[in-house]
């Protein structure tokens, strides 16, 4: 189905439409383009329509069904044609299902029960963009929590404050163990960060009941020597973040993940697919790599040929980036 906004007149850009008549731009198929007056606008979906015409009930915006008569051109955000048809209103409850405005829900594009947020698959979520545990998540404050009693937003884990934790009981931010107050935690019980271990307050330790950083080994309260391509450094990882080495390295773009858009056919196979839009999937390690070897600009890549004890041949084993010929 295609979607067209309009205001509370049924008007759009100053122009007047009726249902049930039609509307050309007297422009050729071959010469139409979006975001130009050779087409008119709608989209394929009233959540994509909600982008240009509110669908919040106050707002008073009215939205039509159409019929393309003409060529079609799109991207993914909106479609276009130099001949269309109002062929209906839509109104009433059907409308209201659209906007997920059933089941107790205030927000829109919810297919949840008693969310006051938007675009929840979830239960009694103030926040957007939860889908909780069971697909039915339930008293998430936060966005995009797929566990329980969240206020902080893309969790996986329950009752936690902090952000993108997959653990529970955290208090931090990007935690995926559980109990933790510090941030970007692997491991359980630290209040430090960066810990892949347990029980530590410093940083960065993947060993246990460490108040130094970067320790492997328990109980140690100072820091020792950097390695870098399995040789030895002169240098602690602390003092290694302050060089020019450490901002290329973390320069650019590197990502683990991306959204996916769902297809016309996967959304008209799962209704619930059509009020979500998309879903976050994995990028390969070594795909994300190169992404981010390709981002870099050329002085920078040969900062990172710089590092100490740098080796090709390791760093092809890790990133698959072959740099013998750069």
């Amino acid at each position: 189905m295609y979607i067209k906004g309009f205001d509370k007149d049924l008007c759009c850009r100053g122009m007047q439409f009726e249902v049930g008549k039609e509307y050309s731009t007297g422009v050729a198929d071959a010469d139409i383009s979006l975001c130009t007056n050779t087409v008119f606008h709608f989209c394929d979906s009233l959540r994509k329509v909600h982008t240009h015409y509110s669908v919040i009930p106050e707002e008073d915006n009215r939205f039509c069904e159409i019929e393309v008569l003409g060529a079609l051109v799109s991207d993914d955000t909106k479609c276009g044609s130099n001949r269309i048809r109002i062929v209906r209103e839509i109104s009433g409850d059907e409308l209201n299902i659209m906007r997920g405005l059933t089941n107790g829900n205030t927000g829109i594009f919810n297919s949840g029960d008693c969310n006051s947020g938007d675009c929840n698959s979830g239960n009694r979520n103030s926040g957007n963009w939860n889908s909780g545990s069971r697909n039915s998540g339930n008293w998430n404050s936060g966005s995009r929590n797929s566990g329980d009693w969240n206020s902080g937003r893309d969790n996986s884990g329950d009752c936690n404050s902090g952000n993108w934790n997959s653990g529970r009981d955290n208090s931090g931010s990007r935690n995926s163990g559980d109990c933790n107050s510090g941030d970007w935690n692997s491991g359980r019980d630290n209040s430090g960060s960066r810990n892949s271990g347990d029980c530590n307050s410093g940083n960065w330790n993947s060993g246990d009941w460490n108040s130094g950083n970067c320790n492997s080994g328990f109980f140690c309260t100072n820091s020792p020597k950097l390695r870098l391509f399995n040789k030895e450094t002169d240098f602690t990882i602390e003092e290694f973040i302050k060089t020019e080495w450490y901002a290329v390295l973390t320069s650019g773009e590197f990502n683990l993940t991306k959204w996916r858009a769902y297809t016309d056919e996967e959304k008209a196979q799962d209704e619930r697919k059509r009020f979500i839009s998309g879903e976050l999937i994995t990028i390969p390690y070594k795909e994300a790599c190169a992404s981010w070897w390709a981002s870099l600009s050329e002085k920078d890549k040969a900062i990172i040929k710089t590092i100490p004890n740098f080796d090709a041949n390791i760093f092809a084993e890790i990133t698959g980036i072959d740099v013998t010929n750069i």
